[in-house]
């Protein structure tokens, strides 16, 4: 029998490229060219192919459009990403198309970033390797780039899923007290003494640092503006590793700049990989280029995970583990 026929948007690990050749008639993108960022390309390429999974990735434009352009020999897209708001699922689910996604495998990278950008706000370390590398560090001085310590302070999460309580673990580490909002309270061998909040004013005037690990879409759209980041007390610490549209970046950079928000440490961003320009003239923010799960065992599981759906529908003739239509 002919193998299935598998289109890759992006480039991923070797040993996902190698499994997918090995399994599949697989169309590479070995070089990541950018047509990945183009529906219409992506659409003409599946035609071109006779694709009949498309394994894709956070950002790519799968939106109702690209779906409706797809051939009919589209069974599946998988995406390389636990997010799926790049994916317009009404569309998929309206033409038959399974959908998935790589849930768990990346929980403890995303919060090992999260509490590394802790870290750099908190800590001052952006400023301090900035200064070293510009030659312009002249020796240690008693009150030369004091920062704050973690320790004791009240860390809020804000998306008490997976990702939030790994970061909720390793904070534990440092002596921090764990509030967190969410939409409902979590059972109690999930909390591990944690407050819950169920409204957002009562958790932002609690808490020292803000970690956000929300969902993207309309209800979280620009969550995070002027009016709460005013309930937060002078101060305070901001991280993003959830979805960059959840955070009002004009808002944002005007704290930052008055000073009420102490520092803030981001990984994502509205309409990355744009960047809001005000952030790049300020020396207490922390910027990484979406690294979250960009740890060599994270993105290989991520790929075997996105694979394994794959592998349900076009070679097993079974319902995919993470079907999301």
């Amino acid at each position: 029998m002919s193998k299935p026929v598998l289109l890759l948007t992006r480039r991923l690990p070797d040993a996902i490229e190698a499994r997918a050749a090995r399994d599949y008639a697989a169309t590479l993108n070995s070089t990541d060219e950018p047509w990945y960022r183009d529906g219409a390309e992506i659409a003409r390429r599946a035609a071109a192919t006779g694709a009949q999974g498309i394994l894709c990735a956070a950002g790519d434009p799968m939106n109702a459009a690209t779906i409706a352009a797809l051939p009919d020999s589209v069974r599946i897209i998988a995406t390389f990403s636990v997010g799926y708001d790049h994916i317009d699922l009404a569309a998929a689910k309206a033409r038959g198309i399974v959908v998935t996604n790589t849930p768990e495998v990346l929980s403890f990278a995303t919060a090992e970033c999260a509490f590394t950008l802790m870290l750099m706000a908190a800590r001052r370390a952006g400023e301090g390797e900035r200064m070293v590398r510009a030659g312009k560090w002249e020796g240690w001085a008693p009150t030369q780039l004091m920062g704050v310590t973690l320790e004791g302070k009240a860390l809020g999460i804000a998306g008490f899923g997976r990702i939030g309580r790994e970061l909720a673990a390793m904070a534990r580490g440092f002596r921090m007290r764990i509030h967190y909002r969410d939409l409902r309270r979590a059972p109690e061998d999930l909390e591990q003494g944690a407050t819950f909040h169920d409204n957002d004013e009562t958790f932002l005037r609690a808490i020292d640092i803000l970690s956000m690990h929300m969902p993207g879409g309309d209800a979280t759209r620009k969550w995070l503006n002027a009016d709460r980041l005013a309930m937060m007390k002078a101060g305070s610490l901001v991280v993003n590793t959830g979805r960059g549209g959840s955070v009002d970046d004009a808002a944002l950079a005007a704290a930052l700049r008055s000073g009420h928000i102490r520092a803030a440490g981001l990984d994502v961003y509205d309409g990355e990989p744009r960047i809001h320009p005000a952030y790049l003239d300020l020396e207490n923010v922390a910027l990484l280029p979406h690294l979250g799960s960009a740890t060599i065992e994270t993105r290989i599981a991520m790929g075997e995970r996105a694979l394994g759906n794959l592998d349900a529908v076009l070679l097993h003739a079974k319902v995919a583990l993470d079907r999301l239509t």
